[in-house]
């Protein structure tokens, strides 16, 4: 996949608005009921970069970035900065924050899991950009050592055991991340008189998947 191991300028990301969305297909019928059907298993993150931008050199390095990025063509790392932890954004991540699987005696590598709860139903979000360094993990609660207990791919999420985990195992992991994204325009347009006045050029992103 055409994509780049390099993050959007965090300082210009924080003013930015945006969060995940969902695509339900709906048939009302005669009765008056609805079917109701989602063909997407994973939401997905849309932004606006530029409610970010504060100046004309906050724009320069937009578009900088941009053009690095050839637009559309290649994805990049973003941080949503409403949602880049294991746990809530005020709080510091630690290795049992989230269960991300169960060790069966037989599988070593598994993929970063971030839970999101609400009364009895869970959405299991995959994590395929955590930040290097900033992943924590346990196994039956007892904290574990990266390189000398598993290791971490940090382009694709995945966590590799040098050993097994043991049959019902519970294995947990605190960490930050980033969303995998990409321009979804091909334009952008701004003028120095009109961004002066007040008025922001639209930036949009969109996550992607990896």
């Amino acid at each position: 996949m055409d994509f780049h191991e390099v993050r959007f300028p965090t300082a210009l990301s924080f003013g930015s608005a945006g969060g995940p969305e969902r695509r339900t297909e709906i048939v009302s019928l005669s009765n008056g009921f609805e079917e109701r059907n989602s063909p997407w298993a994973q939401s997905r993150r849309r932004y606006d970069a530029g409610l970010g931008m504060q100046s004309l050199d906050d724009l320069s390095e937009v578009f900088a970035f941009f053009e690095a990025r050839r637009g559309q063509l290649f994805g990049f790392r973003w941080k949503d900065w409403t949602d880049f932890k294991s746990c809530l954004p005020s709080e510091s991540f630690g290795p049992r924050d989230q269960r991300f699987g169960t060790g069966d005696g037989a599988q070593k590598v598994f993929p970063l899991i971030k839970n999101y709860r609400s009364g009895d139903f869970v959405y299991e979000r995959v994590i395929s950009k955590p930040l290097a360094g900033r992943v924590a993990v346990a196994l039956a609660g007892d904290v574990l050592q990266e390189g000398v207990h598993y290791d971490v791919d940090y382009t694709t999420g995945l966590l590799s055991f040098y050993v097994p985990p043991p049959l019902d195992a519970i294995l947990t992991a605190g960490f930050e991340f980033d969303v995998p994204a990409r321009f979804d325009t091909d334009r952008i347009e701004a003028s120095s008189g009109a961004f002066a006045a007040g008025e922001i050029p639209s930036i949009p992103v969109v996550e992607v998947r990896v």
